[in-house]
């Protein structure tokens, strides 16, 4: 009988194994309140910018109003207006849109270059690690933010501008993580094994090396989500991110410096959405890294 509710339990299929157990990280995942905090504020950051008109109630977040110029909150303007009469409330939603896609734009690019280049230097060794790691190493020297304000400025302002910016900077902690997780998973028997039956270096790498390298690059990417967002921030605020009039967090965090003791509004609420998004994405970030521990019970 036992044997029988044994086989019943056991996954019918590859596809069933995936879904249980990423069932059961879910499961651990929420039993973290602080990682089930984060996890809400980036679903609503989701859902804040996917619906942002909606959630704005259709308020044009660029429709200038001179007449109602740094209007404290209240019920006509929730969070206030800027110096334009704009609703900083709309503008806040939106800016969201822009934050996400500038997130998003990031992690793809940064990613797949720190998989391709760690786990290339870790597979091969030699003369490939060497040099690959020596130019990881030059971009670790310099301070992000300030490698990024090199870039954007010679780039140019612009959101495409800035997603490059960043995505240049960001790239080396992934690389080094791909090397460590690639030099312990090449040397495992089963990685000698596939070697054995002839198969190719780059089947080996992307097939069954990668893969395993996936879940600390994604705990790493969730936890520098914070310093993504914090980076487009600031070269927004410096001018070199999103260009007016588009709704960007720290555009508009530098559009009420002027104002910051009079209208504290106008800069302390954008500053807050930054706040609160960066804080949820660190929590989210220690939960899965909880998740993702194979030490963890």
């Amino acid at each position: 009988m036992s044997a029988v509710a044994k086989s019943d339990s056991a996954p019918r299929s590859q596809a069933e194994a995936r879904v249980r157990g990423f069932a059961r990280a879910a499961a651990r995942l929420l039993e973290n309140p602080l990682a089930a905090a984060g996890l809400a504020v980036v679903l609503a950051l989701v859902a804040m910018a996917v619906f942002a008109d909606t959630v704005s109630f259709h308020i044009p977040p660029n429709a200038q109003d001179l007449n109602a110029r740094l209007l404290a909150p209240g019920a006509a303007h929730w969070f206030g207006t800027d110096d334009l009469g704009r609703d900083i409330y709309a503008r806040v939603v939106h800016g969201a849109r822009v934050t996400l896609s500038i997130v998003a734009l990031v992690a793809a690019i940064v990613a797949p270059i720190g998989l391709a280049v760690g786990a290339s230097a870790g597979y091969f060794g030699g003369i490939v690690d060497v040099v690959l790691m020596r130019i990881t190493d030059i971009f670790l020297a310099f301070p992000r933010l300030v490698l990024a304000l090199a870039f954007a400025a010679a780039l140019g302002p612009g959101i495409e501008n800035a997603v490059i910016a960043i995505a240049l900077t960001a790239w080396p902690p992934y690389a080094r993580i791909a090397r460590a997780e690639t030099v312990t998973i090449a040397k495992s028997d089963y990685v000698a094994a596939v070697v054995l039956q002839g198969a190719a270096a780059s089947r080996i790498l992307f097939r069954h090396i990668v893969p395993l390298c996936l879940s600390s690059v994604i705990v790493r990417l969730t936890l520098d989500m914070a310093g993504i967002i914090l980076t487009a921030a600031g070269l927004g605020f410096l001018g070199l991110g999103a260009q007016p009039p588009t709704a960007e967090w720290g555009a508009m965090v530098a559009a009420g410096r002027d104002v910051v003791l009079e209208q504290w509004w106008v800069a302390t609420i954008p500053g807050l959405a930054i706040f609160i998004v960066s804080l949820g994405f660190n929590l989210l970030g220690d939960g899965l890294r909880d998740v993702f521990d194979p030490r963890a019970s």
